[in-house]
């Protein structure tokens, strides 16, 4: 049977955030060094956003390199950066095929230059784009997220531009670095890992979540569907009861 048929597409995730994980244990898996589970990671990205944009899902995050990366060994760093550099390149068609925005969360001015110049190019050239918006979270970690949220805001009460009894959730979201995205619906997780790993922390408080052994270089449309159909199976009450739901 056809996966696609069993998905309600009037009850898809407005947006779905997904941590890309196991490339390297992938690379392990056939004696290879873990740069080339990332090489091949890219196979994954490019299928699963045109399967979230053909499903008609408004939103898509992907994890792609966090605060805590720059840590990983220079080589990797280094071909870290470079296979950014050659994916935007190379995805720019597939993003304007169909009709995908990109754009971006972190601390992106920490990325190497040519990374940067890539990267604000693809986002200028698919800026009017209307059928989805891609985020890449780049040199990306929630608390510093916050504490960035935190700071603006405290300077606004500072010269007198913000009062702190107007301090809402709200005023929080549009500190925040995805201030023009919903909250996420849905999280997916590859490699059988279950933790968040400093993503979307504040944005995450009501999503669902959704773990898979997958390696995610074996990730493929299949398997975004089968977390969707996971994902409309469930209930979510937002705190009320069943019975105010139904």
């Amino acid at each position: 049977m056809n996966q696609n048929t069993t998905i309600d597409t009037d009850r898809l995730p407005k947006h779905l955030a997904i941590i890309m994980d196991g490339n390297g244990r992938w690379a392990k898996q056939k004696g290879m060094l873990r740069v080339f589970g990332h090489e091949n990671g890219t196979k994954a990205v490019r299928e699963t956003v045109e399967a979230s944009a053909k499903l008609g899902i408004e939103n898509l995050t992907l994890y792609a390199f966090s605060t805590e990366n720059w840590n990983r060994p220079k080589l990797e760093v280094d071909t870290l950066m470079k296979l950014l550099v050659n994916s935007l390149k190379n995805e720019l068609p597939t993003l304007q095929n169909n009709n995908i925005k990109l754009s971006t969360i972190g601390n992106t001015n920490q990325l190497p230059e040519s990374a940067r110049k890539q990267l604000d190019e693809v986002i200028e050239i698919t800026k009017n784009n209307t059928r989805m918006t891609l985020t890449l979270a780049l040199s990306y970690g929630s608390r510093e997220e916050i504490v960035s949220a935190v700071k603006a805001i405290s300077e606004k009460i500072k010269t007198n531009n913000l009062e702190i009894s107007d301090i809402s959730e709200s005023t929080i979201n549009q500190h925040l670095y995805t201030s023009n995205l919903p909250d996420v619906d849905l999280v997916i997780r590859t490699s059988g890992e279950q933790r968040i790993s400093n993503f979307l922390l504040w944005q995450v408080a009501y999503a669902e979540f959704y773990y898979t052994d997958i390696l995610w270089p074996d990730f493929r449309e299949k398997d975004l569907h089968e977390a969707i159909i996971s994902y409309q199976k469930r209930e979510r009450r937002f705190g009320k009861t069943s019975e105010q739901i139904k």
